[in-house]
């Protein structure tokens, strides 16, 4: 049981290094999150405010991952064009587009008070 478990998680290693070292938008969100990482300790936010951040990091880089494998797949599928194909691929890119925007809201909202001095 131990070895299945940990043939899951060396597959699950290859996965992140496959987006990495392939996935230009993978490797930004690394950089803009530690860039995040770091605003946060600069400006000690709060501990619920590092949950949020954290949530809202995780589910950035696990939406990245979702859709380079819904690229992936569709690529396996067809190298043609094909409408269904197109279809997927952009509402995978646009469910990272809404989580994007969403994100920079939340960033906003847990630094801008901060950069201005504002007390709640």
């Amino acid at each position: 049981m131990l070895r299945r478990h940990t043939v899951s998680f060396y597959h699950a290693l290859a996965g992140l290094f496959y987006a990495l070292t392939t996935q230009p938008n993978f490797a930004i969100h690394l950089l803009l999150s530690a860039v995040a990482i770091v605003a946060g300790y600069s400006y000690q936010i709060s501990t619920p405010e590092w949950l949020i951040l954290a949530v809202t990091i995780s589910f950035g880089l696990v939406i990245e991952l979702i859709n380079t494998a819904i690229e992936s797949t569709v690529d396996l599928i067809t190298d043609q064009f094909h409408s269904k194909a197109k279809i997927a691929k952009d509402v995978s890119a646009a469910a990272m587009l809404v989580y994007a925007i969403g994100a920079v809201i939340i960033a906003l909202i847990i630094f801008i008070p901060k950069l201005l001095n504002i007390e709640y």
